[in-house]
């Protein structure tokens, strides 16, 4: 699909909002670019890590893209901070062109199988009567989005997927469960999110995926990583007790 505001003149494009810096302890900057959840904003922060990472200091510890900001940690001991203020500023004015084709190089397709409904997904009929639609219409519609993994957070490898259709939005339970099962494929407001491991939740649970989404003695620990497009395959029961490999990833 084209951009409406490709070929728009500098003047008329909405303005961008300024970068701020927030220095998150010594070795660290937090770069805010907004305050809200914005597929436009968070390809704007994938950018910009990406151009960080390919430019690759030798003082960068880690990189850490949120929905509306990036956090860079580095080695205080070999530069100092308002050195790596003054080089990520620059950056930032590097990346102001085109936001939406440098984040949507060539990232990683993961397939996440997800079995629906049932003991897997305890909330799929109450959601799909809320949003006005049979189980299997929520379940062909949310397994058929493209997906992109905005940001990983709330516990390690929770991967919060943008791209969500609208119409499915759902809020959240008025009384979170004390435990979700690892695995769970859920929606929470506008988003859908995968738990990584058993702990409270309160988002719908529409199904569960078998993939391990992070396990602390893999390479990297956490199945998906930021920028990543996910695909859903629904499953059956027998498939989802059989599977055990790691998701497929092909280059986009």
């Amino acid at each position: 699909m084209n951009d409406p505001g490709a070929n728009a003149s500098a003047a008329e494009r909405p303005p961008r909002e300024a970068v701020e810096f927030e220095a998150l302890a010594d070795d660290a900057w937090l770069l805010r670019l907004g305050e809200r959840i914005d597929e436009a904003l968070n390809a704007r922060v994938h950018a910009l890590a990406a151009r960080v990472r390919a430019q690759a200091p030798p003082w960068l510890r880690d990189l850490v893209p949120a929905y509306a900001s990036l956090a860079v940690f580095f080695d205080a001991q070999a530069i100092e901070a308002d050195a790596v203020r003054a080089w990520l500023l620059r950056q930032c004015g590097e990346t102001a062109g085109d936001d939406r084709r440098a984040a949507a190089g060539p990232a990683r397709i993961v397939e996440i199988p997800v079995a629906y409904g049932g003991e897997f997904g305890p909330d799929l009929d109450e959601a799909a009567a809320q949003l006005g639609l049979t189980a299997a219409q929520l379940v062909e519609r949310h397994s058929g989005g493209d997906y992109r993994v905005a940001m990983i957070g709330f516990a390690p490898g929770f991967p919060y997927l943008s791209g969500l259709d609208p119409a499915l939005a759902l809020p959240r339970l008025a009384t979170p469960r004390t435990q979700v099962a690892a695995g769970s494929v859920a929606i929470g407001g506008a988003q859908t999110g995968i738990y990584p491991r058993p702990g409270p939740g309160g988002w719908r649970l529409l199904g569960r995926t078998p993939l391990r989404l992070f396990d602390a003695l893999r390479e990297p620990p956490s199945l998906l990583q930021p920028g990543d497009r996910v695909r859903l395959r629904a499953i059956g029961a027998d498939e989802f007790r059989s599977l055990g490999a790691p998701a497929q990833a092909t280059p986009a």
